[in-house]
């Protein structure tokens, strides 16, 4: 099984939050951290999957394409379950969400570098002529004779 750089730094993100809530905190509070880190790794599987299968990723997936829905029912149901046998709802919920940081940490690293754009022209510049300011864009040759 590989990890993708999300998941690797949701791994350590929950390792270390359920470290430091078993330093601060009592027991139970850090088994409902980590129960809950382990939900949302399962759900964020789930989702990623189902995202293959929607976008043409993964070949023959047709018994995938209800689990982008199913995750949400399972999740609910996992989450009950945890709430009922005594998890710590706080705990659980900082679990759910570690999960969040890690996304936008990878996706900040892999941002696409930024591209320095040419100066504009001047504004008396005659390419100003052939530009549509309500439509961001050229003017078409038939608004040109409209106007």
């Amino acid at each position: 099984m590989t990890l993708d750089p999300v998941e690797r730094l949701n791994l350590s993100f929950a390792a270390g939050a359920v470290a430091v809530s078993l330093a601060l905190a009592t027991p139970g509070f850090a088994s409902s951290v980590a129960l809950g880190a382990a939900l949302e790794t399962a759900n964020f599987r789930a989702l990623r999957r189902a995202a293959g299968v929607f976008f043409g990723m993964v070949q023959g997936g047709g018994a995938w394409v209800g689990g982008f829905g199913l995750r949400f029912a399972l999740l609910t149901a996992a989450v009950t379950v945890a709430l009922w046998a005594g998890a710590n709802p706080v705990g659980l919920l900082f679990g759910l969400s570690l999960i969040v940081p890690s996304v936008v940490i990878v996706a900040w690293r892999n941002r696409p570098p930024v591209v320095a754009c040419p100066p504009a022209p001047s504004p008396d510049d005659e390419s100003w002529d052939g530009w549509n300011p309500w439509l961001a864009r050229e003017r078409a040759p038939d608004e040109e004779d409209e106007a």
